[in-house]
């Protein structure tokens, strides 16, 4: 038997999920592995918000320093939790190909269309519950009056706990639902909310100097995902850096083009500056960063120095 590959992973439902999928992946090619369970401070401490604890790098960190103390060969992230700028001596392997990027409604009680909208008609003040500030300033922008809570912990606990609060619903990615099959049926798909970059994709880092393990992730990488990642991650990276801001960005691929959406939001919500880029696939090297500039020069540099200030 050859090298097994030392596979290193969170232990939650869903990140043991995305570990066991990259773990076929190899097998599929000949490589055999194995699941090492590393703690990260974002799945210790579940009280405090995740704007509050510096979020980049919250659930990537502790499988960063193992990965360079050679405790593990490669580890399996949610490609949104990893920060744009990566860890000296660590690399991106291999991306998986993506998922559903959406954002999905959670809620409880009696919702019905209104104006074109999933709401509770006999109330005006809904209370909302999610620990990311993105979809916090994207949901307030749309429903101003309504209340945000703090939701912290696994999908898992998420689900229970909405269940036990005096929420009317909760945000969740609908790819870490679906993937782990606790998708209720009492969800709604966020159409009109544009995700984090990167949502919905899985991605696998590496020692730079591995190439043992580089060749082994590269027979599954999916190369419309990581360009079309990339991208947003680009944006994500010349605007601000981290994914602990309200940032969002997507790019999907049509023929052979490539269509850019992203956006930038105060805190609160009240301030929202957009951008849309449609280039060629052949042309796209630079798009996160082109559409980065226009966004800021068009009224989101504001914005993003008053994020750095940490005012609203």
């Amino acid at each position: 038997m050859g090298k097994v590959i030392r596979i290193g992973t969170r232990e939650s439902q869903l990140a043991v999920w995305q570990a066991t999928k990259v773990q076929q992946l190899l097998l599929q090619n000949n490589f055999p592995s194995e699941l090492v369970f590393i703690k990260s401070e974002g799945d210790i401490d579940l009280q405090t918000p995740l704007y509050e604890m510096g979020v980049q790098g919250i659930f990537t960190k502790s499988l960063d320093i193992a990965l360079l103390h050679n405790k593990i060969d490669i580890a399996v992230h949610s490609m949104k939790d990893v920060p744009t700028q990566m860890a000296k001596g660590i690399v991106q392997a291999a991306v998986l190909e993506r998922a559903s990027y959406k954002d999905l409604l959670v809620y409880k009680g009696q919702w019905s269309m209104v104006n074109g909208e999933w709401t509770m008609p006999d109330k005006n003040e809904l209370n909302i519950a999610t620990s990311s500030t993105r979809r916090k300033a994207q949901w307030l922008n749309k429903f101003p009056l309504h209340q945000i809570h703090n939701l912290r912990g696994n999908v898992n606990t998420r689900l229970i706990k909405l269940q036990e609060e005096n929420w009317d619903a909760a945000i969740f990615a609908a790819a870490g639902l679906e993937r782990i099959n606790l998708r209720p049926q009492n969800s709604i798909e966020l159409d009109w909310m544009l995700p984090a970059p990167a949502q919905g994709a899985i991605m696998v880092v590496c020692r730079e100097a591995d190439d043992f393990c580089l060749d082994a992730c590269n027979n599954f990488n999916h190369t419309d995902t990581a360009i079309c990642t990339k991208i947003e991650r680009d944006f994500l990276r010349q605007l601000l850096g981290g994914c602990s801001t309200p940032i969002s960005a997507l790019t999907t691929v049509k023929d052979n083009e490539l269509i850019f959406k992203g956006n930038i939001l105060s805190v609160d919500g009240k301030e929202k500056v957009t951008v849309e880029k449609t280039v060629f696939i052949n042309e796209s090297n630079d798009l996160g960063k082109i559409a980065a500039t226009w966004l800021l020069q068009n009224g989101g540099q504001k914005i993003a120095d008053r994020i750095r200030n940490g005012t609203k």
